[in-house]
């Protein structure tokens, strides 16, 4: 486990004016990354951003101590989180930084760093950085600072990139889609992309005033997409979060489609047309029915941690390019190097186009298990998972599941809670097993 202060499993993240979403600490990392960064030659730094108001405030501390250090920031506006990893690549930049919290609300904000193969930095570079953060602020001779520039054409150079990920012989003409935005950094690209490809679309959620992103809207909360679905009598539904990693569907009946179905649906498209090459990684989140759906297609399914990052080691330990989380990053390596919302809803819709089925018709080979999940706080330094009276309760839950089910407890990564999750072929049974362990956890 790495001993690192500041930075999680994406990068750095809080609330805006609390340590270490402050102006003060932002420059100074930007300092420290310009610092660590400039060792190796070209000297400038891709800088997106999502529409949140602070982004404005942190853009510019970031700019400041990476100028101190010597490097030259270029900035994109709001873009979706995986364009920065894209532009970085292209431009040939030292890394990408992009200030985002992602699904979070609107008073969060963080910074996520990119290498120049649009990848998460390596754990060696964060800690470098996280040690330069120790020392003093110094500032490079005046005829070294760095520079700042703007990337016009930002936006239409990501457009173009996604439409490429779309079948060139293929069209969406005669499709009606409803596309929910977020209010995020996804709302000038994803509605282009659709249209641009022949669609109909109908946009929600493309009014970020700095403070919407995230609320009641995209791919966290979806009721708005499912009533505007049935109300506009449209093929699909498409949901990202803030900043476009993340994106959820509707199929035209209202219902959800997540991250595990987009994957099957993907994976079995891949599969037909003789290019899928290995399996598939999903986490230990995934329902059970993608792996029972998978293994009668005859593919490989493996789980990893919970988390984006786990996913794609996992997948480049395997050698294998489809992962994903049933939250809905789906990651596409044949594609692109990140989790990218815009590009996996390309490839469901191009298995829709080629196939002539619905979203909900693609569904049907996969029957998703009832799973519930109940969250139970806990206080204190005593971990409750290894007590022995949970560990006999579980037992004798997973007895009960008889092999059609799973159980599994994990700590939450981000706040005191214990997380029991269920998994079975009975929805009452399932949520009364799930209660039995949680009140276990509880007496605890």
């Amino acid at each position: 486990m790495s001993n690192r202060k500041y930075f999680g499993t994406d990068g750095i993240r809080g609330k805006v004016g609390e340590t270490p979403i402050t102006p003060d600490f932002v420059l100074k990392l930007g300092w420290a990354a310009g610092k660590v960064l400039a060792r190796h030659g070209s000297k400038k730094i891709i800088i997106g951003k999502d529409t949140r108001i602070s982004g404005y405030m942190l853009e510019s501390a970031l700019e400041a101590g990476l100028a101190a250090a010597g490097l030259t920031a270029a900035f994109t506006g709001p873009m979706p989180t995986p364009a920065i990893a894209y532009l970085t690549r292209t431009f040939r930049a030292e890394a990408g930084i992009v200030i985002s919290a992602s699904h979070n609300p609107f008073d969060d904000n963080g910074i996520k760093f990119f290498s120049s193969e649009g990848t998460k930095l390596p754990d060696d570079v964060e800690e470098a950085i996280e040690l330069e953060m120790e020392k003093p602020i110094t500032c490079v001779e005046s005829a070294q600072l760095g520079r700042a520039s703007r990337i016009v054409d930002a936006a239409g150079r990501y457009i173009e990139f996604c439409k490429g990920t779309f079948p060139s012989e293929l069209n969406l003409n005669g499709l009606k889609i409803v596309v929910d935005c977020a209010n995020g950094a996804t709302y000038h690209i994803a509605p282009n992309v659709l249209r641009e490809l022949g669609a109909t679309v109908i946009a929600i959620g493309v009014q970020p005033d700095g403070m919407n992103i995230n609320k009641e809207c995209g791919a966290t909360d979806l009721k708005l997409l499912q009533q505007r679905v049935l109300a506009e009598k449209a093929d699909i539904g498409l949901a990202y979060d803030g900043d476009g990693d993340r994106i959820m569907m509707i199929d035209h009946l209202g219902d959800k489609v997540d991250g595990d179905q987009i994957l099957y649906i993907i994976a079995r498209e891949a599969l037909r047309q003789g290019q899928l090459r290995g399996g598939v990684v999903g986490t230990l989140m995934s329902n059970m029915g993608l792996e029972l759906a998978l293994k009668q297609l005859g593919i490989p399914f493996t789980r990893a941690k919970v988390g984006d990052r786990y996913v794609l080691e996992k997948m480049q330990e395997k050698g294998w390019r489809l992962g994903a989380e049933n939250s809905g990053h789906v990651i596409l390596l044949d594609k692109t190097t990140t989790g990218d919302g815009i590009v996996a809803s390309l490839q469901v819709l191009t298995a829709m186009v080629r196939n002539h089925m619905s979203l909900h018709d693609l569904c049907s080979g996969m029957k998703m298990l009832p799973q519930v999940l109940v969250n139970v706080r806990f206080a204190g330094e005593h971990d409750p998972l290894q007590s022995d009276s949970v560990k006999a309760v579980t037992a004798e839950v997973e007895k009960a599941l008889a092999g059609r089910g799973r159980v599994l407890l994990r700590k939450s990564g981000t706040e005191p809670l214990i997380r029991v999750m269920v998994e079975g072929e009975n929805e009452a049974q399932v949520t009364e097993l799930a209660n039995r362990i949680a009140d276990q956890v509880k007496a605890v």
